[in-house]
C-alpha cells in the first residue's frame, strides 16, 4: 500500500550550507508530506519534477515556527523548522495560516516519536544560535519544545489572589508573538498588558486593552517596574562623584555600575567601570558619568540615556541598559583607515570598534546609512551590530573576527595554503558580493585589507559603502596617496563613477592578491604609472599559484567596459563550478 499524502504544497527552503563554500540561497520546492516521509522535489519546466530531499518522519525530533527579526530575502517569509538528525530544515510558508497548517500536520504525524526537551525558537546563522549565542550547532535548546498535545494548558487564575495585590502588574511585551493555538494571545511588541496569572513556569496569562485572556510565552513580556528607585541595591542615594569613583575603582569590575543624585535637586546620574588595555597591555581602569535626561510628553516623564531608548521609569532604564550594556573597550588592536581598532565586549560577547576620527566622516549621512547596513545580513558579510553616537569619537561596533585583516592572514601563513584554500576564500568573497549586489548596495573599496578571517578560516567583507562618507580630498583623488588606485577601474580613476561593475574589478585584483599570498598588486609602480599602465591596456600578471581557469576570471573581471565584466553572481557560479572540478 502506498503512503497517503497528507499535504502538498510549493515552499521555499533554505540551504542546508553543508559545505562551509556553499552560498547561502533559497530555493523553491514542491514539498510533500505522507504518512512516512517529508520529500521535496525541484520542478524544471518541461521536466520531471526531481527529487532533491527525503526525511522519514520517524527521524524529526521537532517541528517548530521560527520566530526572527532576521530579514527573509525570499518570497515567502513565514519560516518553520524541521530538526531531523543532526540537521535543521528551514522551510518558508507565504503566510502564517499556510504555516501552522504544516507545522500542526508535521507535529500530529510525528506525535509518538522522541523528541528534544528543548529547541532553539531562532535560526542558526554566522557560527552561533541568534536566540541564545551558543556558537556549537548541536547544543542544547533555550525554550520548551511541546510537541502536538503536550503544551499545557494555561491555570486557571485564582481570582482571590488576583485582586488581593494592591497594585495591578503590568507587563510590556518584548517581541511580537503569533498564537499557535487557540488558548494563546498574540503580543505586540512595546504595548502593555495586565498580568492575570504567573504561577505556571513557561506560559502567562495577560489581558490585553481589548479585554481578550489568553496565554503567552512569558520569556516575551517583562513586567513594568514603577519609579520607586529606593529599593534596588544599585542605588546610592548620597554618594557623589569622588566617592562613586572610589568604590568602583576599589571593585575593579568591568561594567559595574551604580546609580546616585545629581547635583540638580529631581536629577540622577549613573557612574560605571570599565578596564581599557592600550596595545601594549597597558590598564587604563576609568569610571564614565552618564546623567539620566528627562523628556515631558504632556503630563509623562520619560527617561533616557540616548534618545532612541526613552523609558517610563529608571528601573526599566538600568534593566534595558544591563541586558543591553554599552560597549566596553578592553584592548587597542591597531589603527585603521578610519581611526584606532578596539577589541570590546558587548552583550556578553566580544566585538570589534572602530573609533572614527573627528571631522573625518559625513556624520549625519552615515547614521542614515547604518540603518540600511545594519539590515544587510549575510554569512559572507562582517555584521555591523550598532553605531554609538551619543559621545565622540562615534563608535561602530562589529562583529569579532578573530584571525584579522585578509592581507596580514595570507602574508603570515604565505607558503601553506593549498589550492582548494584559496580558492574557498574567492567563493566566500564573491558569496558575500553576490548578496551586496542583490540588494543594490556598492562597496566602493573591495580589497583584501578590507576583508576579514573568522577563527573558522571564513573570509568575510568589511567595510562596505563607508568610502561614500569619508571626507579626506586624498583619499578621493587620482593622484592621492591615499586612494586605492591599485583596485579602482578606469572609469572611477577617470569620472569617480561607482557601480557594482566597479565592484566586480576590485574583485579581480582581491583574488590577484589571495592567489599572490598578500602581495602588493603593482608593488613596483607609483599610482600615476598604474593609471599610465592601464591606458595602455595591461593588466597584472598571473600569479605562480593562480590556475589558469581563475586566472581568465581575473581578466574577465579586468575589462575595459563595465558593461563586458560579469556580474558577481557569474563569477560565484563559475567559482562554485572550479570547487566541483576534480
Amino acid at each position: 500500500m502506498y503512503p497517503r499524502v497528507i499535504l502538498k504544497e510549493t515552499l521555499y527552503k533554505k540551504s542546508q550550507q553543508k559545505r562551509r563554500t556553499s552560498p547561502s540561497n533559497y530555493k523553491e520546492r514542491i514539498f510533500i508530506l505522507n504518512t512516512q516521509n517529508l520529500t521535496y522535489f525541484e520542478q524544471r519546466p518541461g521536466k520531471k519534477p526531481t527529487q532533491k530531499g527525503c526525511i522519514n518522519l520517524s527521524h524529526i525530533k521537532c517541528v517548530e515556527m521560527v520566530r526572527s527579526d532576521v530579514p527573509i530575502p525570499c518570497e515567502n517569509k513565514y519560516p518553520f523548522q524541521v530538526a531531523h538528525d543532526n540537521y535543521y530544515l528551514y522551510v518558508f510558508a507565504p503566510d502564517n495560516e499556510c504555516r501552522l497548517k504544516w507545522v500542526k500536520a508535521l507535529k500530529e504525524a510525528t506525535q509518538n516519536n522522541t523528541v528534544f526537551e528543548k529547541y532553539h525558537p531562532d535560526f542558526w546563522g554566522e557560527g552561533k544560535w541568534r536566540c541564545c549565542l551558543q556558537t556549537e550547532r548541536q547544543a542544547t535548546g533555550c525554550s520548551e519544545y511541546y510537541p502536538i498535545g503536550a503544551k499545557p494548558l494555561p491555570p486557571t487564575p485564582d481570582p482571590s489572589r488576583r485582586f488581593s495585590e494592591s497594585e495591578e502588574r503590568i507587563v510590556v511585551a518584548l517581541r511580537n508573538f503569533t498564537p499557535q493555538e487557540e488558548t494563546d494571545l498574540p503580543l505586540h511588541k512595546d504595548e502593555e498588558y495586565l498580568l492575570i496569572d504567573c504561577s505556571e513556569p513557561n506560559w502567562w496569562s495577560v489581558r490585553d486593552k481589548d479585554g481578550n485572556v489568553g496565554s503567552v510565552p512569558c520569556i516575551y513580556v517583562a513586567e513594568k517596574l514603577s519609579n520607586n528607585v529606593e529599593k534596588f541595591e544599585w542605588y546610592c542615594k548620597d554618594v557623589n562623584r569622588t566617592e562613586a569613583e572610589d568604590l568602583l575603582m576599589r571593585l575593579k569590575k568591568d561594567g559595574g555600575y551604580l546609580v546616585r543624585n545629581s547635583k540638580r535637586v529631581g536629577a540622577y546620574t549613573v557612574s560605571i567601570f570599565s578596564n581599557v588595555s592600550s596595545s601594549d597591555g597597558t590598564k587604563y581602569p576609568h569610571v564614565k558619568h552618564y546623567q539620566i535626561k528627562l523628556q515631558k510628553e504632556g503630563e509623562k516623564v520619560l527617561y533616557y540615556l540616548a534618545e532612541k531608548y526613552v523609558f517610563s521609569t529608571i528601573p526599566e532604564l538600568i534593566r534595558y541598559h544591563q541586558h543591553n550594556a554599552a560597549v566596553i573597550l578592553s584592548e587597542e588592536l591597531g589603527s585603521g583607515q578610519f581611526g584606532l581598532v578596539w577589541k570590546g565586549s558587548w552583550k556578553d560577547g566580544q566585538v570589534a570598534v572602530k573609533t572614527i576620527r573627528e571631522g573625518f566622516m559625513s556624520e549625519e549621512e552615515f547614521k542614515e546609512e547604518a540603518r540600511v547596513m545594519m539590515k544587510l545580513s549575510n554569512e559572507k558579510l562582517v555584521k555591523l551590530y550598532g553605531v554609538v553616537t551619543q559621545h565622540s569619537p562615534i563608535y561602530l561596533v562589529f562583529e569579532f573576527m578573530e584571525n584579522g585583516c585578509l592581507t596580514d592572514f595570507l602574508t603570515a601563513r604565505k607558503g601553506t595554503f593549498s589550492q582548494e584554500s584559496l580558492l574557498e576564500m574567492c567563493l566566500d568573497v564573491s558569496e558575500g558580493m553576490a548578496y551586496l549586489e542583490t540588494s543594490n548596495f556598492i562597496h566602493r573599496d573591495l580589497a583584501a585589507r578590507n576583508c576579514l578571517v573568522s577563527k573558522n578560516n571564513v573570509v568575510k567583507i568589511a567595510d562596505f559603502g563607508m568610502a561614500r562618507f569619508v571626507l579626506d580630498d586624498q583619499y578621493t583623488s587620482s593622484y592621492g596617496s591615499k586612494f586605492p588606485v591599485k583596485w579602482s577601474s578606469p572609469e572611477v580613476i577617470k569620472f569617480w563613477k561607482y557601480s557594482s561593475k566597479s565592484d566586480v574589478w576590485s574583485f579581480g585584483v582581491l583574488m590577484w592578491e589571495i592567489y599572490s599570498e598578500g602581495r602588493m598588486p603593482y608593488d613596483l609602480r607609483s599610482n600615476s604609472e598604474v593609471i599610465e599602465a592601464l591606458k595602455a591596456g595591461l593588466r597584472l600578471l598571473k600569479p605562480r599559484l593562480c590556475p589558469q581557469s581563475v586566472y581568465n576570471l581575473m581578466q574577465w573581471s579586468w575589462k575595459e567596459k563595465p558593461e563586458d565584466r560579469p556580474s558577481f553572481a557569474q563569477l560565484l557560479h563559475e567559482l562554485s563550478c572550479l570547487e566541483q572540478q576534480p
